[in-house]
């Protein structure tokens, strides 16, 4: 099934024989049955939390149905989740690709730490590359008082909740509050409860408001709608406060990640590694970084791509209407290139009015259909630089992305570089690729 959806698996008969593994391979998430010959799942657990090189990889425990200290023990252990046996496709692809996603942003928090010591800053990078609380503020939404009360009762000792069982006031209390996890009831009596995930997912403000939804069994349709529109995660009833417990942490965790990689970095790094006038990472910065992203891509056999976008006509821009406003179209294109970036991509400015964005895990395919929307984003309304004045702005856009185990950053640059000055010549305004 794990294969199905293209993960590459490793297997091993045992706990010991696993924790060899971890040690010796690449491995994202680990899936440890309790009971196995020899070494059982809880110690191997143990001992891969307890060693510095793989105390991050993500751990799910597979328990029996009725073996609810099993899951308390896994907790103990430092399991970061649970599956129960027989074990549902839906649960099993869900929890696999929740802990993978959050080793992602683990890793590249990591990563830029590392980036951060090799230029000589980033001392007290080590205090933030793990949350030092995995206590959260909880929305719980559900129009049933007698099941609100047992889910609020179920996180009570590990996290502060509040009940809201009107709809309609769910994105206000979100917006007016920071809130680390939602709560949903799929079966609300009074409204649909997928109609307001879409809504909490398409405000910008709230689009990385972790989702859980709580659903009910045989409701397994909608459940894989919810997970379409982007809901993180879900329990089925009756939930059980172990698994719902570990649910929440892993999602209070991955927020907090998430969080950091978007707005946090030492004044110190930032002197030195962003572009004063846009806020961005700056040409030293991506360079040093490039080469760390590229060289994980390739050891994981997984696709990177690099874009580089150059505003049309700036320089009449400038002549035009002066430095100022040139000044404030860079900040505004710069505004639109993050909002429509991932956490974990690279955003710089390299120079003038060049921008590059670096997006580990996303192949050709999907790199074009990202650099059309940006494309689009800039071009749908013109910046308005003042009070009086917007100006309309094209940009063309060149692309590239690891074809080879031989590929360096330079060699991947080089590609974007001749693809923009193609995609200049061609007309501007577009998006154009050379081939490897």
């Amino acid at each position: 099934r794990l294969r199905a959806e293209y993960f590459e698996v490793l297997t091993a008969s045992g706990g010991q024989a696993a924790i060899d593994i971890c040690n010796q391979e690449r491995v994202d998430v680990v899936l440890l049955d309790v009971m196995m010959p020899g070494m059982d799942g809880f110690e191997a657990c143990r001992q891969i939390k307890s060693n510095p090189k793989t105390q991050d990889l993500p751990v799910v425990m597979v328990t029996a149905l009725d073996q609810a200290s099993d899951k308390l023990q896994g907790l103990e252990a430092g399991a970061d989740d649970f599956l129960t046996k027989p074990v549902d496709d839906i649960a099993l692809i869900t929890r696999v690709k929740n802990l993978a996603r959050l080793k992602t942003l683990n890793d590249e928090m990591n990563l830029r730490a590392v980036t951060g010591h090799q230029l000589g800053y980033g001392d007290n990078d080590e205090d933030l590359i793990s949350p030092t609380s995995t206590t959260g503020n909880l929305l719980i939404v559900d129009d049933n008082p007698r099941s609100a009360e047992r889910l609020q009762q179920a996180l009570s000792d590990a996290h502060s909740s509040k009940v809201e069982p009107n709809v309609v006031q769910v994105p206000f209390e979100l917006e007016g509050n920071d809130y680390d996890v939602m709560i949903v009831s799929l079966s609300l009596d009074h409204a649909d409860a997928l109609r307001l995930c879409s809504q909490v997912r398409s405000l910008d403000r709230l689009r990385h408001t972790p989702i859980i939804m709580i659903a009910e069994t045989g409701d397994e349709a909608r459940l894989l709608r919810g997970l379409d529109m982007g809901v993180n995660d879900y329990i089925k009833r009756p939930v059980d406060q172990n698994e719902l417990l570990a649910r929440v942490r892993t999602q209070i965790k991955r927020k907090r990640y998430s969080d950091f990689l978007r707005n946090r970095l030492e004044e110190s790094v930032e002197l030195a590694v962003t572009d004063p006038l846009t806020s961005l990472h700056n040409r030293r910065y991506m360079q040093a970084h490039l080469s760390g992203l590229v060289n994980r891509s390739i050891d994981a056999n997984s696709p990177l791509s690099l874009l580089i976008a150059d505003i049309d006509h700036f320089k009449h821009i400038n002549d035009t209407y002066g430095h100022d406003v040139g000044d404030a179209v860079l900040v505004e294109f710069a505004n639109r290139f993050r909002e429509n970036t991932r956490s974990i991509d690279l955003v710089c400015r390299f120079g003038g009015e060049e921008f590059i964005l670096v997006m580990p895990g996303v192949d050709f395919e999907a790199s074009y259909q990202i650099a059309e929307r940006l494309l689009a984003r800039i071009a749908e309304k013109p910046f308005r630089v003042s009070s009086e004045l917007s100006v309309p702005i094209t940009a063309s856009v060149g692309l590239s992305t690891i074809a080879s185990v031989n590929d360096t950053p330079e060699i991947i640059f080089k590609r974007a570089d001749n693809a923009l000055y193609a995609a200049k010549r061609a007309g501007r305004n577009r998006v154009m690729s050379e081939a490897a």
